[in-house]
């Protein structure tokens, strides 16, 4: 389902985990029901926000190694440099 991008098979899936009566993944299971139609574009369609995370999380990283250190200025011109 994951790596053949096949969300149309998801509500088999959630009944399938449903009737298996494991509590844990049962619960998992009720949370994708609840958003179903996002969770199974995010199973279907090509788009990825991979490349987005990444660069916030670079930022992140810069901002806490300059913690207290340093002003939005130079937070700025490292964040633009790199």
């Amino acid at each position: 389902m994951l790596t053949d991008r096949l969300g149309s098979t998801l509500p088999a899936w959630i009944d399938a985990v449903e009737a298996s009566q494991l509590r844990k993944l049962t619960g998992f299971a009720l949370h994708l029901h609840r958003d179903l139609d996002a969770v199974t574009a995010g199973l279907t369609l090509d788009w990825s926000s991979g490349s987005i995370v990444g660069a916030v999380n670079r930022i992140k990283k810069i901002k806490r190694q300059l913690y207290g250190r340093a002003g939005f200025e130079l937070l700025r011109i490292l964040i633009m440099l790199q």
